[in-house]
């Protein structure tokens, strides 16, 4: 499975994103997908995930401005990015996998990492 992610750049805060993530190869419909993102100096944090029943958990930072959506017609994960603020700033990565628990926003696995893309507000 390959991730491919775009649609990343310099905003200003409370401008708005959205990032593409378009998946290929065998059986790529069968995983869970998520939002990562990135920091220097911070953990990894899963910022969105949605598994393939279509339900969705947000990180409680980006819970009513960030969405999480797919077009399998496309093969496309998305992540609308709304009212955008500094500290949204990292390198954001979609990631196709196995949710164990996805109230708790937990993985059995993440299998496949797409290149990342980077997000700067400023």
């Amino acid at each position: 499975v390959q991730l491919v992610e775009s649609g990343g750049g310099s905003v200003q805060a409370g401008e708005s994103l959205r990032l593409s993530c378009v998946a290929s190869g065998p059986n790529h419909e069968i995983y869970d997908m998520g939002w990562f993102r990135l920091t220097p100096g911070k953990e990894r944090e899963a910022v969105a995930l949605i598994d393939t029943s279509g339900n969705r958990n947000y990180a409680d930072s980006v819970k009513g401005r960030f969405t999480i959506s797919q077009d399998n017609a496309n093969n496309t994960l998305y992540l609308q990015m709304n009212s955008l603020k500094p500290e949204d700033t990292a390198k954001y990565s979609c990631a196709a996998g196995i949710i164990s628990d996805i109230a708790e926003r937990k993985w059995y696995s993440l299998n496949y990492w797409g290149q990342g893309t980077q997000v700067t507000v400023s």
